[in-house]
């Protein structure tokens, strides 16, 4: 083993005395995310809503591979929503109309959806679900 190229990880104790890695670390590392900040809803779907932390937009080569990430929608791009690793919150099929764009707030057509992506405001998520989230649980 050489040292200092393994990955450091910085941990602490809780209160039963178990192991427990800094937040703020396993948040980089995409083990748990930060406050939700994104809701995606389906308009035509009341029971649709996922959330997340960070989103970017995903372009993709004629042969389906990455190409490049966004920071803003675009026709043919696709939605990923964080922690972007294996376990994402959601990933939409390419945009292929956006119907409605202000800021932080697109209304948009993929080939089987109508999406509506927004930033959180203070009041939009339920107790629960913002417990459960909090948990990292959902």
């Amino acid at each position: 083993m050489i040292g200092g190229c393994q990955p450091k990880l910085i941990l602490g104790y809780d209160e039963d005395g178990k192991f427990k890695i800094d937040r703020n670390q396993a948040e980089l590392i995409g083990l748990t995310e930060g406050e939700p900040k994104w809701i995606l809803t389906k308009p035509e779907e009341p029971g649709f809503q996922k959330i997340s932390a960070k989103v970017t937009w995903l372009e993709f080569s004629d042969d389906r591979t990455y190409k490049k990430r966004h920071k803003f929608p675009k026709e043919g791009l696709s939605l990923l929503m964080s922690p972007f690793n294996d376990f994402f919150t959601w990933q939409t099929t390419a945009v292929q109309e956006i119907i409605e764009s202000r800021e932080n707030y697109w209304l948009f057509r993929t080939s089987n959806s109508l999406y509506l992506l927004r930033q959180i405001e203070e009041g939009d998520l339920p107790q629960k679900k913002k417990e459960l989230h909090e948990r990292g649980v959902a």
